[in-house]
């Protein structure tokens, strides 16, 4: 019988967007070939706002905006960045698409809507849900890392918090 993945979570709260883009730094800062975030929550609730960052942090130059329609864009940065939307698609158009490619590439892939694709996912990432807190509108963030080194970020967040040093 094969060793359980390591698991951890850390819930993280964004009363605006700055602790969001501090966040999205946190994370980019350890970003390695092969990375790969999703994120999943309504619209609206801050996907592409910490995709923006998380790039920014990662060295992409210019603007960086949702693939809604394109599904997939490439940025050249510190590490080649992949951003991916998978909203208007399902699994099996997915699986068409050769996301592996990206997943176990040199990039760092992030994915909008991952809960559309979960079969397509390697068991090793992190996870981000967020949803809109309605009484102020602060954003609820739940970090899930799944296998190394995800589980150890997000132990470190739980453990350290987010500055603009981390």
């Amino acid at each position: 019988m094969g060793q359980a993945r390591p698991e951890q979570t850390v819930e993280y709260t964004s009363r605006q967007l700055d602790d969001t883009s501090r966040l999205a730094a946190f994370f980019a800062k350890r970003a390695f070939p092969g990375t790969l975030i999703t994120l999943d929550g309504d619209l609206g609730a801050g996907k592409t706002h910490f995709s923006k960052a998380f790039a920014q942090h990662l060295g992409v130059p210019g603007m960086v905006n949702s693939p809604t329609f394109t599904i997939i864009k490439e940025y050249e940065g510190a590490l080649p960045f992949y951003h991916m939307d998978v909203y208007r698609i399902d699994e099996d158009q997915a699986a068409e698409l050769g996301l592996d490619e990206y997943f176990f590439g040199q990039g760092v892939t992030l994915v909008e809507w991952s809960s559309r694709i979960p079969d397509l996912l390697p068991e090793q990432h992190l996870s981000l849900k967020i949803t809109v807190n309605s009484e102020d509108d602060s954003r609820t963030i739940l970090c899930t890392g799944y296998g190394e080194p995800y589980a150890d970020w997000c132990n470190e967040l739980k453990q350290n918090g987010v500055s603009d040093n981390s």
